[in-house]
């Protein structure tokens, strides 16, 4: 899977894991040159407290566009510290 923003390549692997619809890309397949940290957090009953990160390519901004679980709660114990996106991010098959 891919993550695609601007026609950069935000995230591939081939080990991403769906939840709700959403593809979770490992930390390991980030490229973190594209990503600035946000100070959104939301909360979800049953995966916990999800931090944002705001996007930034070739000088656009895409705020809070994508997000992980740190420490989430047991239930969703699979993505710790996987990112998924949103906001006109496409997630595509390789």
């Amino acid at each position: 899977m891919k993550a695609i923003w601007q026609g950069e390549i935000l995230a591939e692997s081939d080990a991403t894991v769906v939840v709700e619809g959403n593809h979770y890309f490992p930390a390991s397949a980030i490229h973190w040159q594209f990503f600035k940290a946000s100070d959104k957090n939301t909360v979800c009953p049953w995966k916990g407290t999800a931090s944002y990160c705001d996007i930034e390519v070739n000088g656009k901004s895409n705020k809070d566009a994508a997000w992980y679980y740190a420490q989430p709660k047991s239930a969703a114990s699979n993505i710790a510290g996987y990112m998924a996106f949103w906001k006109g991010v496409e997630v595509l098959d390789q």
